[in-house]
């Protein structure tokens, strides 16, 4: 299995969004988290790193989440 959880990162604190993210998306302002059980996000946030060997996705926020 390759898919990852996605955590939003603000200043030292990570808070966990979804797990077993399979697909993310980018909209007008933000972007679409989707899983591998069919559940969807939408969160206001940008990609600020990815850890492929750990699985995981770490998002910084757009501001009023």
């Amino acid at each position: 299995m390759c898919e990852a959880n996605a955590y939003l990162v603000e200043g030292e604190d990570k808070t966990l969004v979804m797990e077993s993210v399979d697909s993310v998306e980018p909209e007008d302002d933000g972007l679409k988290l989707m899983n591998i059980f069919g559940e969807q996000k939408f969160i206001r946030a940008k990609i600020h790193s990815l850890a492929l060997v750990d699985h995981n996705i770490y998002l910084s926020p757009l501001g009023d989440l």
